[in-house]
């Protein structure tokens, strides 16, 4: 089956058509390095990460560049608050996102250029604009002439006539709706050496540059967050196509984070950082998290909804342990289920995909319960090849040890174990009413409740919680 993406500039699903057969080229806008990251940042390279490991399933070579944005105005201000080098609070953030990015199990880019490590393609990007028509300096900034590019505007579906930007306290613009491709230096500010002055790139710039080095003048998708479509990719695409790359063929977005219904945002102060979360919480339940529902769906933060995710990942890691201790370790099938296949290949329909793991888990308990063991392993080999592409296979290195990193941790997983502990005996629960021997099935709810436990029977399967003592 083809893979289908949604796509922003299409506004629909399409069929994915890769430029060179057999190779995907992606490009992600990366971190802004103006302060650590929080999960709503993580989630984007997640939800990436998935995409590439699916594509890699598909026989595909994947080139992945995702940047870093190293030089900007809100680095800069971060620089003047605490007194501190631009380049000093760009580095150790850089740094922090890549321990975020890896705790939480994604795979390193094939690529990952920062911004200042590119001002020679900037500056002839620019140049070539200018030589076409398409941008101007003034007052030792340059800017491009939104005018100049008909298509302007086009993926975020607005009409330039309605666009009112802000002219950046500066002069020399044609137009208050032109932005700023390269800024003048400032005092105090990093500055880099132009044919029109010194002074230091625009972030729009920054992107455009770096893919059509990293990936020549045509790829095949652009990603990056939802928020990201205007005016940031908006204005990639306008210097890039203008400059006569063909640009992305592909623009897939994801959404946020959001709490109480605002986005997750470090100028709103409601962040959760990714460092002090994994401290509280497995980062392989964080990954189960952040990247089992849809990449184009909003992800309200909660305490509660961490704590439902960590109870689902308890019951599929509780089954391949059961698995394992019986049998031994199991390698992965050579092939994911058809439906779980079908679903990732319909706009990387994880919660579908997800939905074939966990009635693959109960088949697999099935069997245990009746003691078939080649059954079991047969469940457990299926299991462990989709938790495999969506980077959540318990068994693998990327997790080894995870749960020694100290005592707040282990508090904090007490919930998961004994989860996984109720989950055993509910399974033999369940086993019982499949073969309708009501009298066991009621005697185990009775035993569990003597324990201070409360089932409570769901469409989506049982439920427990701790009742009043």
């Amino acid at each position: 089956m083809t893979i289908r993406l949604y796509d922003t500039s299409a506004r629909q699903i399409r069929d994915f058509s890769p430029l060179q057969p057999g190779c995907v080229s992606i490009y992600l806008c990366g971190a802004t390095v103006q302060a650590a990251p929080h999960i709503g940042h993580i989630r984007s390279g997640l939800n990436f990460d998935i995409m590439r490991r699916w594509f890699e399933y598909r026989g595909y070579d994947v080139t992945f560049v995702r940047n870093v944005t190293d030089i900007d105005d809100k680095i800069i201000a971060k620089s003047a608050d605490q007194n501190r080098p631009w380049w000093a609070i760009g580095y150790e953030n850089e740094r922090a996102f890549n321990d975020g990015y890896r705790a939480l199990g994604c795979l390193p880019p094939t690529y990952e250029p920062r911004a200042t490590g590119h001002i020679t393609e900037m500056v002839e990007m620019m140049r070539g604009l200018i030589e076409r028509g398409h941008a101007y300096e003034a007052d030792g900034s340059v800017y491009f002439d939104v005018r100049s590019f008909p298509a302007y505007l086009a993926l975020s579906n607005q009409d330039i006539d309605d666009l009112r930007q802000p002219d950046e306290g500066v002069s020399g613009k044609r137009d208050p709706r032109d932005f700023a491709m390269w800024k003048a230096t400032k005092p105090g500010e990093p500055d880099w050496e132009t044919p029109w002055g010194r002074g230091r790139p625009g972030w729009h710039l920054e992107c455009s540059a770096m893919a059509h080095k990293y990936l020549g003048t045509a790829f095949d998708i652009h990603g990056g967050g939802l928020d990201l479509v205007f005016p940031h990719h908006e204005n990639e695409i306008a210097q890039a196509k203008a400059y006569g790359d063909e640009f992305a063929r592909y623009w897939v977005h994801n959404a946020w984070v959001t709490m109480s219904g605002e986005k997750m945002s470090k100028s709103l102060g409601n962040s959760v950082l990714v460092s002090e979360m994994v401290k509280r919480w497995r980062p392989i339940v964080l990954r189960y998290y952040l990247g089992t529902p849809h990449y184009r769906s909003m992800i309200e933060y909660s305490e509660e909804a961490l704590r439902e995710a960590e109870s689902a990942f308890a019951r599929i890691e509780g089954f391949v342990q059961r698995v394992v201790e019986k049998a031994g370790v199991v390698e992965p099938a050579p092939e994911v289920p058809l439906a779980f296949a079908e679903a990732m290949d319909d706009d990387l329909g994880v919660p579908q995909a997800l939905a074939v793991v966990h009635t693959t888990v109960r088949q697999g308990n099935s069997a245990l319960a009746a003691d078939d063991k080649e059954a079991a392993v047969a469940r457990l080999a299926e299991v462990r090849a989709m938790l495999g592409v969506l980077g959540l296979d318990p068994l693998d290195p990327q997790w080894a040890g995870e749960g020694d990193r100290g005592e707040t941790v282990l508090n904090r997983s007490v919930h998961g174990v004994v989860d996984t502990l109720v989950r055993m005996v509910l399974d033999q629960r369940e086993a019982a009413r499949a073969r309708k021997d009501w009298p066991t099935a009621d005697a185990i709810r009775d035993q569990l409740g003597q324990s201070g436990l409360v089932i409570e029977d769901s469409p989506q399967g049982p439920r427990w919680s701790l009742g009043p003592r």
